[in-house]
Formats: structure tokens, C-alpha cells, sequence
């Protein structure tokens, strides 16, 4: 177990990045493969790419190889930055993954496994195709460009919230919505693709049609209220 501090110089650019980077705690892997210790938080500082992270870490380190994220046993933050997609992202988190107010006009390079939440709000997307296979808790896409909610996880075991978008229908939804799916204020005109399961509240308000309670009950069991 290193601290990417070990390989700091003082050659090296005194920027905010490296500061953040430098602090980290990570382990080897295998030749060019890491895994990071703790939280890592990249917001707001500018980034147009994730890669930048990436051949920094090579830098620092004075690697020979490519350098790969694999898994962060924390969160990882990378918001308010210029991202355009999200290639260079660890393939693992078990905490957090925050991707919103970026300009990310694709979820390509996303992890594959997320332990707790996905947040990808304020964004340029018009769909998900990229995005984690596997989010422990909520996921949170609302304030995009949706037209297609393709790529969204089969089960997500908290929240669900893909609201102000320009969904006109649900396909691509998760199967399962362990606690509430959102999709008020969007220009639905139907639910067909809506999640099988919600188990908290079921929210389709403000949408080009106005649904009924008895609309959404012949197409998802929903074990909370019911906001049309």
C-alpha cells in the first residue's frame, strides 16, 4: 500500500489535481492496475476528461504502463467539472459515484458496479446506455435531455428518478425500484416499459398525458402512493 504523495516531486505542477491525487492512498493490483483506498473527490476542478486522472497517476508514479482504476473502496466524485463521457473511471466503486453538472453527452466509460448511489443529474444526456449494471441504492438521472431510458440497470434497490426529461415513454426502466420511481414532468403519453416493482411511491405527474391511478396499478405493483 502506497500514498501517490511517495512519488510527488517537486518538479511537478502545483496544481489543485495533483494535490487531490497526490493524497490518495492506493494499492497494486497488478502491473498498471489499482485500487484506491478511501474517498476520492475530483469536483469542480475543471476536468474535461477523466483521463487526465489517469495519465497524471502514470506520471506520478513513473509507470511504464498505462494506469488503470479498478475499484475505490469509498465514494469517487467527479462533478461540476467539462466531462464529456466517463472514460477513466475506476470499473468498481462500493460507495458513491457523482457524475452530475457535468456536459456529458454519454455514460461510456462508467463503472460497471456501484455500492451505493449513481448521480448523473444535469447533464447533455438523451440516454443511458453506458450506464452501471449494478446500483446498490438510488439512481438519480433527472435534469438531462432523456428520450430513451436504454442502459438503465434491470434493478435498482433504493430510488429512481429520471424526472424533467423528454421521455415520451418508460422502456429501458428498471425492472425493479426498491423504493420510489420518479418520472413526473416529462411528455409521457405511456407507461409502457414502467418498472415491475416500486416499492415506495409511484410519481408520473405533469407529463403531456395525465395517467390514473388504475393506468399505473395494471402495469406496476406499487406498494406506495401513487402521485398522477
Amino acid at each position: 500500500m502506497k500514498k501517490l504523495s511517495d512519488f510527488y516531486t517537486a518538479r511537478s505542477a502545483n496544481t489543485e489535481l495533483v494535490k487531490r491525487v497526490s493524497s490518495l492512498t492506493f494499492v497494486e493490483v497488478d502491473d498498471g492496475v489499482y485500487d484506491v483506498v478511501g474517498d476520492v473527490n475530483f469536483n469542480n476542478l475543471g476536468l474535461s476528461s477523466l483521463l487526465e486522472v489517469t495519465n497524471l497517476l502514470k506520471k506520478l508514479a513513473s509507470s511504464k504502463v498505462p494506469i488503470r482504476l479498478r475499484r475505490v473502496q469509498g465514494d469517487f466524485l467527479c462533478g461540476g467539472n467539462i466531462l464529456k463521457d466517463l472514460k477513466g473511471s475506476p470499473e468498481r466503486v462500493e460507495g458513491d459515484f457523482e457524475c452530475s453538472s457535468n456536459e456529458l453527452e454519454t455514460l461510456e466509460g462508467a463503472p460497471k458496479y456501484v455500492g451505493k448511489y449513481f448521480m448523473c443529474s444535469n447533464n447533455n444526456l438523451t440516454n443511458l446506455i453506458g450506464a452501471p449494471q449494478y446500483v446498490g441504492e438510488g439512481f438519480y438521472c433527472q435534469n438531462n435531455q432523456l428520450v430513451s431510458l436504454e442502459g438503465a440497470p434491470r434493478h435498482v434497490g433504493g430510488n429512481f428518478s429520471c424526472y424533467d426529461n423528454n421521455l415520451r415513454a418508460l422502456q429501458g426502466a428498471p425492472e425493479y425500484v426498491g423504493s420510489d420511481f420518479d418520472c413526473s414532468d416529462n411528455a409521457l403519453v405511456s407507461l409502457k416499459g414502467a418498472p415491475r416493482y416500486v416499492g415506495g411511491y409511484f410519481r408520473c405527474y405533469r407529463n403531456s398525458k395525465r395517467f390514473t391511478e388504475e393506468e399505473v396499478k395494471k402495469l406496476v405493483d406499487v406498494r406506495g402512493k401513487i402521485w398522477v
